[in-house]
């Protein structure tokens, strides 16, 4: 082979080349994005509105309806969906995969732009946004002190600048304080015996809180801007607020109002381990690595500490770097660890350090040459594709093992040190380059799955071939150059290594033995085969399936729903309880995060009656329960609180399909759609492993529904917007003006005073001001309705919808998800309604069909090589036997480790298909060889099957011991990886022991019936030729 000859040739060359590569690589690796999973990039986008103050049933008719209505024809668009909170609309738009997301978004803005005009006038503007699953916070920063109002304004003014401007940090966002308001309190009565309306207050105010340019004046060479200072620049400014009634006296605004200096009403309250505190987000760049915006965190942190007050103090809540960094940490160890076994293999098995150190050596080059690759193609240090580098160690070394036996064969033959590797390496180059190759197109088909299996898998599968093929051309290049260099001599025994030649001549003559059985025994080789396969398939119902093994963090959150329109503070009162119940853990939990009627960890708004719970545990190895046990008790010690529905659930790291258990029902009516989630979410709790299933249609929220008589408000001069302007600045308040003080914007707020504002009574008597100044009771225009109103209203392709989701615990999702249809297929649901199961579920059944044609493709490809390499239909045949053995470890490996059929597990078996072919084609490959030297087939096959047991044993031996780590879920982050080296081990290990006994019994079947065949096709040809001379 002319690329092996020019290698041992140019020696000088290679080493340059390896070194250029290797610099090429230290160099990727040091600028390579480190993450936890890989970047998924998922066709979907949201369109979100606020309406303030905005019921449900508002924002739907009157917002997302119009919205979904315009983007449902956008071509592409596979599923529509909205969720309408109280003053919020959000689209959901899931488009098709392979649909540019870029494109899509310009033809959403278009529609969007199109209804903008129909959307009512309180509405803001729609946002449209590419929704990014990776967007969240990279840590949680708590400042705690005594005085809220002072945490705040310490925040805004001093952190949230100084922490935006360190590198790769995108924005940060505060929760928790208090924020100063200037609270302008109406006397009414002083109003009306003055003749003033609050709406001639709001101009006042504003005209006097004005600053404006008065022209140009020259000085001179000089133009000098007129500017006539007006803006309040104190409270007492504000106060001293000159008002003009109908008869044209002046006032203060103190005459008529009381001018309080104070804060917003309190709408969340956040503690950090118990402590009142002000709570930082810090959400990173699109682009920007999670690992070093962490670290320059923690360096800013440092430096703000020092000028911080005594008593404030500023502390890590949470920091998802933390768990990227053992992962990561746990991922390079198992390589080095797998590295370790494997050169430990090469050196129990070659009996001579240099030889270990020649083929040893391309474990690190392809290593840091994958690094290169990873960084040119975009992906990222990941737990997965580190997992693809600690699966493919062992593998690496497999095309060096095949070539350096045979370098060292022709060298015992008497050849020279370069004529042996010349020779040895360029004989078995294109076997090498075929097993290679198969390994390789097994992944293809992997590439093009679509879904989140793909978005994460594909980068695995990347990283893989990448690490394959440098290894490939390190062992035809590199492995003869260093050959013809280091192995001056041919290896000898070594003494202390005696034993193990003893124990592999048994062995040798051991296989030899049995292989002469079985293939005098042909018959009962392949029945008992097939006993075997056929044995393994009947564990298959016992093993279970599930999505995505999730990562242990050690992070368990608790939600509180409280009935709806409890105050803040009787959610608090709630809240005190649970925290008296998880007192006993405080020696495991590191960090306790509760936010009541704010965002919480994940963003999202809530109201008064909801408080979330996020505990951080300490290290697993700190600790003797579980995340999922400490979970488990703590659910049951909160079994006992009454007033609120308490859940408990083990937060993982995020790469599933939503909820493990989704049920998605569809139909028109609101109430009934309740009913039977309510009946839904009953008979679910009684299939086993439900944890905490609810409905989305959770209780109505109380309130109070002012119905405008318009023509009655028309007898008084008053338009429908007069009157809700009204109520409005009555209840709520108004923001009429800002002023500017030491630098901060502070609203001055209109409304009335707080006792005037509590009671149905003082809705229903408040006054409103009618065009002649006159004042009536709101009850005279208006009709006043206590009514339950939904929370949220969600729907799907234009069709109102109920979700009820659960956790699970103790057992499969497979076998849960088949016992939950089974009770669902007992419901009764009216016409026009439906049902889906969604979530986790829906993703693996999606996932596990795309990944089942995958595997089919895999394997013709598979045999494409082969048949390419052989240039025969038939030996690539005898090989593909090798493939069904591998159902035998696959299966009985899950079950004798207790793991689910998983997506991973399923990769793996994808990955396996490439991998145990490589043994049989090396072993028939060599058959072939020696009965091309004239000997008898027998003969040929008890010569080629030990002398190829060596390097079979070899390869498998340093493949299996590689993963082994892995297998074992050593470190944290180590269970999307352990499934794929469980069925990788024990696969490959039952396929390596089939494929040196069973091969060669199938090679004897087809290859006498290819005599046969050629046999009758000669026969007919004589017959045709007699024929004719006759």
């Amino acid at each position: 082979m002319k690329l092996v000859d020019t290698s041992v040739k140019r020696p000088v060359g290679v080493f340059m080349i390896v070194v250029a590569i290797l610099a090429l690589g230290f160099v990727s690796l040091r600028d390579l994005t480190i993450d936890l999973y890989p970047e998924i990039d998922l066709p979907i986008a949201v369109v979100s509105t606020s309406y303030e103050d905005a019921a449900p049933q508002e924002v739907e008719k009157l917002v997302s309806r119009p919205i979904e209505s315009a983007v449902s024809s956008i071509e592409g668009m596979d599923t529509v969906q909205s969720q309408s909170q109280p003053g919020t609309s959000m689209v959901i738009m899931m488009f098709n995969n392979g649909v540019d997301l870029d494109n899509a978004l310009l033809d959403v803005r278009e529609k969007v732009d199109q209804v903008k005009g129909m959307l009512p006038e309180g509405a803001n503007e729609p946002s449209v946004l590419r929704f990014d699953p990776q967007q969240i916070p990279v840590m949680w920063l708590g400042l705690t002190g005594k005085d809220k109002a002072k945490l705040q304004t310490l925040a805004e003014d001093r952190l949230v600048p100084y922490f935006e401007r360190q590198g790769g940090v995108g924005s940060v966002s505060i929760e928790g304080g208090q924020t100063r308001e200037v609270q302008v309190e109406l006397k009414r009565s002083q109003l009306a015996k003055f003749g003033l309306t609050s709406q001639t207050l709001v101009q006042a105010i504003n005209a006097a809180n004005q600053s404006t340019s008065a022209g140009v004046i020259e000085k001179g060479d000089q133009d000098l801007q007129v500017r006539i200072e007006g803006e309040f620049e104190s409270v007492e400014d504000i106060r001293d607020t000159i008002i003009t009634t109908p008869t044209g006296a002046q006032l203060e605004l103190q005459d008529v109002a009381n001018i309080e200096d104070t804060f917003k009403d309190v709408t969340s309250i956040t503690t950090v381990n118990g402590e009142s505190s002000v709570v930082l987000s810090v959400l990173k760049k699109t682009d920007g690595n999670t690992v070093e915006v962490a670290d320059n965190m923690y360096a800013a942190m440092e430096d703000m500490k020092e000028d911080l007050p005594d008593d404030v103090n500023l502390d890590i809540v949470f920091d998802t770097s933390t768990f990227i960094k053992q992962s990561i940490d746990s991922v390079v160890q198992n390589i080095i660890l797998g590295g370790i076994f494997s050169v430990l293999v090469l050196l129990l098995f070659l009996k001579s350090i240099r030889a270990t150190i020649v083929i040893g050596i391309s474990i690190p080059i392809a290593i840091i040459s994958t690094f290169t690759l990873m960084y040119f193609t975009g992906n990222t240090l990941n737990v997965l594709t580190m997992g693809g580098l600690a699966l493919g160690i062992g593998m690496m070394v497999d095309s060096s093992i095949v070539i350096l036996e045979n370098i060292v064969s022709y060298r015992q033959h008497g050849y020279t040190l370069k004529e042996a590797a010349k020779e040895g390496a360029s004989e078995l180059a294109p076997a090498v380059i075929a097993s290679t190759t198969t390994t390789l197109v097994v992944f293809l088909p992997i590439v093009f799955v679509e879904g989140i299996a793909s978005e994460l898998f594909t980068p695995l599968a990347l990283t893989v071939s990448f690490a394959l093929v440098a290894s490939l051309i390190v062992s035809i290049t590199l492995i003869p150059m260093l050959s013809s260099k280091l192995l001056t001599k041919a290896m000898q025994d070594n003494g202390r290594r005696y034993w193990f030649d003893r124990f592999m001549d048994r062995v040798n003559g051991g296989y030899r033995s049995t292989l002469r059985w079985v293939l005098n025994h042909r018959k009962t080789t392949v029945f008992g085969t097939l006993l075997a396969v056929v044995a393994s398939l009947a564990i298959t119902p016992l093993l279970g399936t599930e999505f995505i093994p999730q990562s242990d963090q050690g992070q368990i959150e608790i939600t509180v729903e409280a009935p709806s329109g409890t105050s803040l503070q009787g959610t608090e009162d709630i809240t005190n309880q649970i925290d008296e119940k998880i007192q006993p853990y405080e020696e495991i939990i590191e960090s306790n995060y509760l936010s009541i009627g704010g965002g919480g960890f994940e963003g999202f708004s809530s109201t008064s009656n909801e408080a979330t719970y996020t505990i951080q545990l300490i290290p697993p190895d700190d600790r003797e329960r579980t995340t999922a046990e400490v979970m488990q008790a703590i659910d049951s010690d909160l079994k006992n609180i009454v007033g609120a529905e308490i859940t408990v659930s083990e937060m993982a790291a995020g790469i599933g399909g939503g909820s493990p258990v989704s049920i998605q029902i569809n139909g028109d009516d609101y109430d009934v759609l309740k009913e039977l989630a309510q009946q839904v979410t009953w008979v679910i709790s009684n299939v086993e492993g439900v944890h905490n299933p609810e409905s989305s249609a959770s209780e109505g929220r109380p309130e109070i529904q002012v119905e405008v008589d318009r023509k009655k408000a028309a007898q008084y001069g008053l338009t429908y917007q007069q009157v809700m302007t009204q109520v409005q600045m009555g209840f709520s308040g108004q923001v009429t003006t800002r002023f500017r003080e030491s630098g901060d914007e502070i609203d001055v707020r209109l409304m009335l005073p707080e006792e005037e504002r509590q009671t149905i009574s003082d809705l229903e008597t408040l006054k409103i001001q009618t065009q002649e100044g006159t004042m009536i009771p709101l009850a005279t225009v208006a009709e006043l309705k206590q009514v339950q109103g939904p929370v949220t209203l969600l729907r799907e392709n234009q069709q109102r919808q109920v979700n009820v989701t659960s956790d699970i615990v103790d057992r499969d999702l497979g076998s849960i998800t088949a016992d939950i249809r089974e009770e669902l297929s007992t419901m009764n649901f009216p016409e026009g309604y439906s049902y889906k199961i969604g979530g986790q579920a829906e993703d693996m059944a999606e996932s596990f069909g795309d990944l089942a044609l995958a595997l089919v493709f895999s394997i013709f490809l598979v045999y494409a090589v082969m048949a390419i390499q052989f240039e025969n239909f038939l030996y690539p045949f005898v090989i593909m036997f090798s493939m069904p053995a591998t159902v035998v470890g696959v299966l009985g490996g899950l079950f004798i480790t207790g793991l689910p059929l998983s997506i991973p597990a399923v990769i793996g078996v994808i990955m396996l298909a490439g991998i145990v072919v490589n043994n049989a084609i090396v072993l028939v490959d060599y058959i072939n060889i020696v009965r091309r030297r004239g000997v008898d087939r027998f003969e040929a096959i008890l010569e080629a099957g030990p002398s190829r047991m060596r390097p079979i044993l070899m390869t498998t031996l340093t493949t299996v011991l590689g993963m082994i780590p892995l297998a074992l879920g050593l470190g944290q982050g180590a269970e999307a990886q352990q499934p794929m080296a469980v069925t990788i081990i024990f696969g490959l290990t039952v396929s390596s022991f089939f494929t040196l006994l069973l091969i060669p019994v199938v090679y004897t079947y087809l290859d006498d019936l290819s005599g046969k065949v050629v046999g009758f096709f000669q026969k007919r040809s004589k017959k045709k030729e007699e024929s004719v001379t006759e």
